[in-house]
C-alpha cells in the first residue's frame, strides 16, 4: 500500500498505530500520525463497565432472567467496589480517565509507568486525582509486580511494544490475590492467554476483555476463543473507543491533521521522526540573506560525501541577512569549512560545533 501511489500522510483513526508499518512509512518519507486522546474517555468508560460487570456478574443475571430462572441468593454475591484497589498498567489517558472514576467509586488507585520506575514523587493533583483523599488513595509503584501485588482489580492500559508484549504473563498473574479482577482494553498482545486462562481455572481470577489474538479484521466473522468459554470471563467486541462522543472527535482530530499538512506542511501528533538525529556536528553560518548562498554551501558538502541530516535557515530582521544551521552526519575538515567560507562572498563566519 505505501508503494501503491504518491503517499505522504497516513492518520491512524485513533491512538494506537500498531497495524502501520511505520518503519516502512519512514524509509519512504511518509509521515504517520495518530489521534491521541480523542477517544480517552470512552475506553475508560467501558474498562469501568467491564469491572462492575464482573463484580456483580451482570451479563449472568441477564442471561438467566432471559432463561426464566431467579435466582436473587446467587447473584447477591458480590464484593463491591469501594474501599478495593484497583492497579493500572500504564498511566496515560485513558488509565488517568479510569482512575478518576476509580476515585468517585471510593476505590484506592495504584499505578505503574515507565516514567515512575525511579521512585520520585508523582503529583497526582496535575492529573485531575486526590491522592490523599481518606478512602481512595493514588500511589506510584516502580514495577508491575508492585502492582499486582496490592491490586484487587489489574486494569491494563499500556500500548504495544517490544518492552510490553506479554507484559502480563504467568508470573505477574500469579501475584494477584485469588479471585481478583483483569480487565484488558488495550492490546491482546500484552496478555499471556494461555497464562490467563490457567489462572482463572486455578485461581479463581475473573476476566473483562475488549481485545483478543486473531482477531476478526471485518465487522461481522465468526471468532471463537476458548478463554471466552470459562465461567467468569466476560467479553465485548473491541468496542472501546466505539461511541458517537469518541468517533466525532477523533473526526475532527483527523481533518485537523490533513487540513494543516495541506494547509503548512506541519503534521500534528506526528510519531514517526526522529526523536534525535544521528547527526554528530553541526555547521553554524551566518550569512547575507541572497540566493545561491545555501546552494554554495551544499554543494561544498555534497562534494566532501557529507550527509545533511537536518538543517535551518533563520533570517534576521530586515532580511538582509540570516544564520543557517547545518547538522552533518560527520565532521568537515578545516579546509573545507575554509572554502565554504572563502568560496562565496556573502558568507560573513562559520562555526563547527560537535553534538
Amino acid at each position: 500500500m505505501l508503494d501503491g501511489g504518491d503517499l505522504a500522510l497516513i492518520v491512524r483513526a485513533g491512538a494506537g498505530y500498531n497495524t502501520i508499518d511505520v518503519a516502512a512509512a519512514s524509509a519512504r518519507g511518509i509521515y504517520v500520525s495518530n489521534c491521541p486522546g480523542k477517544n480517552s474517555a470512552a475506553v475508560a468508560e467501558l474498562a469501568f463497565g467491564l469491572i462492575l460487570a464482573l463484580d456483580r456478574r451482570i451479563p449472568d443475571n441477564v442471561v438467566a432472567l432471559r432463561a426464566g430462572r431467579w435466582d436473587k441468593k446467587e447473584y447477591s454475591k458480590a464484593a463491591g467496589l469501594k474501599g478495593r484497589t484497583l492497579g493500572l498498567l500504564g498511566f496515560g489517558a485513558i488509565a488517568q480517565e479510569v482512575a478518576r472514576r476509580a476515585q468517585a467509586f471510593g476505590m484506592s488507585v495504584v499505578a505503574w509507568s515507565r516514567r515512575f520506575e525511579d521512585g520520585a514523587p508523582v503529583d497526582f493533583t496535575a492529573y485531575g486525582l486526590d491522592p490523599a483523599a481518606r478512602d481512595s488513595r493514588v500511589t506510584a509503584a516502580t514495577s508491575p509486580a508492585a502492582v499486582a501485588d496490592v491490586a484487587d482489580i489489574l486494569s491494563v492500559h499500556v500500548a504495544l511494544g517490544p518492552a510490553t508484549r506479554g507484559l502480563v504473563d504467568a508470573d505477574l498473574l500469579g501475584r494477584l490475590r485469588p479471585g481478583a479482577l483483569v480487565v484488558n482494553t488495550s492490546r491482546a498482545e500484552v496478555v499471556d492467554h494461555e497464562a490467563l486462562a490457567a489462572a482463572v481455572r486455578e485461581r479463581g481470577i475473573r476476566v473483562g476483555l475488549d481485545v483478543y489474538p486473531d482477531e476478526p479484521t471485518t465487522g461481522t466473522a465468526e471468532y471463537h476463543l476458548a478463554l471466552l468459554d470459562e465461567p467468569g470471563v466476560y467479553g465485548t467486541h473491541h468496542i472501546g473507543a466505539s461511541t458517537e462522543q469518541a468517533q466525532e472527535a477523533i473526526a475532527a482530530e483527523t481533518v485537523r491533521i490533513v487540513r494543516s499538512f495541506a494547509e503548512t506542511g506541519r503534521v500534528p501528533n506526528v510519531v514517526n521522526l526522529a526523536r534525535q538525529s544521528p547527526a554528530t556536528h553541526m555547521l553554524v553560518v551566518r550569512h547575507r540573506d541572497r540566493p545561491g548562498v545555501l546552494a554554495h554551501i551544499f554543494e561544498q558538502l555534497h562534494d566532501a560525501g557529507i550527509n545533511v541530516q537536518e538543517t535551518e535557515n533563520i533570517v534576521f530582521e530586515g532580511a538582509e541577512a540570516a544564520v543557517a544551521r547545518i547538522n552533518l552526519d560527520h565532521a568537515p575538515t578545516a579546509d573545507l569549512v575554509a572554502a565554504i567560507s572563502a568560496g562565496n562572498e556573502n558568507v560573513l563566519s562559520t562555526q563547527l560545533v560537535a553534538r
